[in-house]
């Protein structure tokens, strides 16, 4: 169940006309914070961000169904069944399941929420989204990131550049 403040910024992202990822992104924070917590682990930074996802699917954020290919049919019908789970959360959860499951989960690693796995994860999702697209988002980060934050963009290209 996300915390009650996670919901409340999501929706206030919903308000402001922000998108459904961006939405979708608190709940994906919040795993990330339970993983880093030690509250439970994952085998992988995409497994803590599909539970995030399903999260935000059930809390009612209008998050699409990954498209077929992208992900096994087991991912895509889970996504499918998560915001009918949302509506109707009238039954209890089995208590025997959720403990397995939570147990299942407290024996994975903490390291799919460390930044260098992130940033791996991250670096290899870019990748497969084509060179034109990254140099699209850089210059969409040049245009928002203001003056303070190019120096510091700036000053960490300087210092990866001289470390190689």
């Amino acid at each position: 169940m996300p915390e009650k403040d996670v919901i409340e910024r999501a929706r206030h992202d919903a308000e402001q006309g922000k998108s459904v990822s961006t939405q979708a992104g608190e709940f994906v924070r919040e795993e990330m914070r339970h993983i880093r917590e030690g509250k439970h682990g994952a085998q992988s930074p995409q497994q803590a961000i599909a539970i995030g996802l399903s999260k935000a699917r059930r809390a009612g954020v209008k998050l699409p169904v990954p498209k077929r290919g992208k992900v096994s049919s087991r991912t895509q019908a889970q996504a499918k069944r998560d915001p009918r789970k949302g509506r109707h959360p009238r039954r209890k959860p089995s208590r025997v399941r959720s403990r397995a499951i939570f147990a299942a989960l407290k024996r994975e690693g903490r390291a799919a929420a460390s930044r260098s796995s992130l940033s791996r994860y991250a670096q290899t999702a870019a990748r497969r989204r084509g060179r034109r697209s990254r140099h699209q988002s850089a210059m969409k980060a040049i245009r928002t990131k203001g003056k303070a934050g190019l120096r510091g963009a700036a000053r960490k290209a300087a210092r990866t550049r001289r470390a190689t």
